[in-house]
């Protein structure tokens, strides 16, 4: 029950109604009423990067960091951040935005990215929205989750099974009542699986059942998006390389900085693809063989992200598919520029046939 009494409170809504509707009023003056946006989304070391910088410089945009990880200070090797000479070439925001030890979640994404966008286009610029992580892309196309609100008394419980039983048994658990939404998540991302399992017993449905089967494009933004891939017998030893060059370039070190900072408090930023293994190896006598099955489990973890990324961006409509492999970077930057300048509606297929 409200603290505040009858005539309190009507205050407050009537100066809440007046703070939205100025601020709707300001966007309107200050904001184009056309507000155009690139998205570039693809699975890890297809090309985003360069092909992004060129877009930006093409057309005057900055970039948007669309990466569950790259927002961490000092997660820079294994999530191949841009340099900071490629951000000096082009403005970027989301990028080295929170310590190791804070939380971001996807509506804190989909706040910091709005705002992004909305200051980028109120100096003249065009948003360029770049990464790999889907359901990142998603919330912003369709807003946020709309799922139940948190429980502190079944997530407190759901807590101590995570310490007693361990993430296996969970997502086992998991994968018995909403075997539809374990199979979008990883086996060991504590975060979600916690939360996933107390909505369910919060109330008594599968994840699964909040999606978004009905949910529309918010219509804010005029998102062209696209989705740039090389086929998998191309992009796998592309990826596998990189891999190489991450630990050549000093990764398990980086790894060592971040667990003294405590890294394994946060579970989104522990289980990212090369920090998760580095750290399992850490835990390991480090042998010889401990080292090459941990230079293998990264390796598999990252082509498997990569046919993660596919399978997700199948399901969404809204991106157009464009094979690097068979189009080069000049051609691809000149079509994605052509259908940011012509705008309105697009035919699926066409634009990358």
């Amino acid at each position: 029950m409200s603290n505040c009494g009858s005539s309190t409170c009507a205050l407050e809504k009537v100066l809440q109604s007046i703070a939205i509707s100025v601020q709707e009023q300001l966007e309107n003056i200050f904001i184009p009423t056309s507000r155009r946006a690139i998205l570039i989304a693809g699975p890890t070391g297809a090309g985003k990067t360069e092909l992004s910088l060129q877009l930006a410089e093409m057309l005057g945009g900055e970039i948007v960091s669309c990466d569950s990880v790259q927002v961490y200070r000092e997660m820079d090797i294994g999530t191949a951040k841009v340099s900071k000479q490629e951000q000096a070439r082009v403005p970027h925001h989301l990028i080295d935005i929170r310590d190791i030890t804070d939380p971001f979640n996807v509506v804190d994404f989909y706040e910091a990215a709005k705002a992004a966008c909305l200051d980028i286009f109120i100096r003249g610029k065009v948003p360029i929205v770049v990464g790999g992580t889907g359901f990142y892309f998603h919330t912003l196309l369709y807003g946020p989750p709309r799922g139940p609100p948190a429980n502190a008394e079944l997530r407190a419980k759901l807590a101590q099974d995570l310490e007693k039983f361990g993430i296996e048994l969970l997502y086992e658990k998991l994968e018995e009542f909403d075997p539809q939404y374990a199979k979008t998540i990883t086996k060991g991302d504590a975060h979600k699986i916690v939360r996933a399992l107390e909505i369910i017993e919060y109330t008594g449905k599968p994840v699964s059942a909040f999606e978004w089967k009905e949910k529309k494009e918010e219509g804010y933004f005029d998102f062209r998006a696209w989705f740039v891939f090389k086929p998998r017998e191309l992009l796998y030893p592309i990826l596998e390389a990189r891999c190489d060059e991450m630990l050549k370039n000093g990764l398990l070190e980086e790894v060592v900085k971040l667990d003294r900072a405590g890294i394994r408090k946060n579970s989104t930023a522990s289980q990212a693809i090369g920090y998760k293994q580095s750290l399992d190896f850490l835990d390991t006598a480090q042998t010889a063989d401990d080292y090459n099955r941990f230079v293998e489990g990264f390796k598999t973890a990252t082509r498997h992200l990569a046919k993660r990324q596919f399978t997700w961006f199948r399901k969404e409509a809204h991106f157009e598919w464009l094979d690097l492999s068979k189009t080069s970077s000049t051609q691809a930057i000149e079509l994605i520029a052509r259908d940011y300048e012509k705008g309105g509606p697009r035919e699926k297929g066409s634009m990358s046939s």
